[in-house]
């Protein structure tokens, strides 16, 4: 069975990820939403813990009564000492919006939780945690034209309409917004101008409401880029990459230390990049993926974050030679590639095969076949952990 749902990205989770500094900027008045979805995610093992930190933060006993009529002594929950390691590990199983009050407890504590030790603890732990996933949308108003954000879980205890509204991370709110790629809970955005003359990039941290403005590409063409931001261990950066459809294009790096972006002096020879049915580069095993044509057959190209080497992934012959449209996405951390029979009007077929062993040929399996006379292209975005995948589908008549 599968999901569908329309003009979302996927965030791989509800991260505290590093790299964004607050950028003070008005906030926007946005109606109050009966669900607060942070506040609905509960730590794995079923305690409390928002509850008793709440207390803590306020300086009220943290002590369980007990059930004889013993005296028992208020504790100043300042004078309360945890070992770090507890601390920490207590801490990393709590939302983002928690944490950044729970700042106010101490001078240590606000130390603790800033440390990129512990924000990297964090965002593992969300990372592979299901009840964290998350998906974030953009929507237009049909009535006054203006761009929202919201945010909706993928948690199987929590609905789909349970979503929320976010503040923009620009003053005033355009009519206009591109969300180009996500990774680690960071949001890459384009808002042009109302004349569409000129556009801010934003680096955004939807979880802390946080975000940064990235300097614009140094090196436009005149055709439709495709970028992609992932996190380079080696350097222990986030780094974002722009590539164009086309031959031998060469693509473009920002690295977010070094604040500038510089066109790398290689560039995959040879072979035609596809970018028509992707939305954004997909990353994984520390580098960038997309489709591209080698030879008259389709492989997947990779380019790596760290040494900047481009590779390629041969795909079996029953997906290289078809003349279907093909994409490129990651379901449960593995390569996905998926397929579109645009040119066969009798009936459209939506194909998914999964790459098991990356880098293996042979390990290319076949993970679904859907067949409906309405979709016209569908990109799979998340898959459940009951098998179910969600797409983002355009349907025709």
């Amino acid at each position: 069975m599968t999901r569908k749902i329309k003009n979302e990205r996927k965030l791989a989770d509800s991260s505290y990820a590093p790299e964004i500094q607050k950028q003070k900027k008005k906030s926007i008045a946005t109606p109050k939403l009966e669900v607060d979805l942070f506040n609905q995610i509960l730590i794995s093992n079923g305690i409390d813990a928002i509850q008793k930190f709440n207390q803590i933060s306020k300086g009220k006993s943290v002590v369980e009564p007990s059930n004889d009529n013993t005296d028992q002594m208020d504790v100043d929950a300042m004078a309360v000492h945890f070992p770090e390691v507890i601390l920490m590990d207590i801490l990393s199983r709590l939302p983002v919006q928690s944490l950044l009050r729970f700042k106010c407890v101490s001078k240590f504590w606000e130390t603790l939780i800033s440390e990129p030790y512990f924000k990297m603890k964090h965002l593992s732990r969300a990372k592979n945690d299901q009840d964290s996933q998350k998906l974030l949308t953009s929507l237009r108003c049909r009535k006054n034209g203006i761009c929202s954000m919201y945010c909706c879980p993928l948690s199987p205890v929590q609905l789909v309409e349970d979503v929320q509204k976010l503040d923009f991370p620009s003053n005033p709110t355009p009519l206009q917004c591109t969300i180009h790629c996500c990774y680690d809970g960071l949001a890459v955005m384009e808002v042009p101008d109302n004349l569409n003359e000129h556009s801010t990039f934003f680096l955004w941290n939807p979880s802390t409401r946080e975000s940064i403005v990235l300097p614009s590409p140094e090196f436009p063409l005149d055709k439709s880029p495709c970028f992609g931001l992932g996190y380079d261990s080696t350097s222990g950066e986030y780094r974002i990459v722009q590539i164009y459809q086309g031959f031998d294009l060469p693509c473009e790096i920002l690295a977010l230390k070094g604040g500038s972006w510089r066109r790398s002096d290689k560039h995959p020879h040879g072979i035609y990049s596809l970018m028509f049915a992707v939305q954004f580069l997909t990353f994984v095993h520390a580098a960038f993926h997309w489709i591209g044509i080698s030879r008259n057959y389709a492989v997947v190209v990779s380019f790596s974050i760290s040494n900047e080497v481009y590779g390629e992934i041969p795909l079996q012959e029953e997906i290289s030679v078809s003349r279907d449209v093909f994409g490129i996405t990651v379901l449960d951390g593995m390569l996905c590639v998926h397929s579109n029979s645009l040119y066969d009007q009798s009936k459209h077929t939506i194909k998914l095969w999964v790459l098991k062993e990356y880098g293996i040929k042979e390990s290319w399996i076949p993970l679904l076949s859907i067949e409906d006379p309405y979709i016209v292209i569908a990109i799979p975005k998340y898959r459940f952990a009951d098998g179910e995948v969600l797409f983002r589908c355009g349907v025709g008549g």
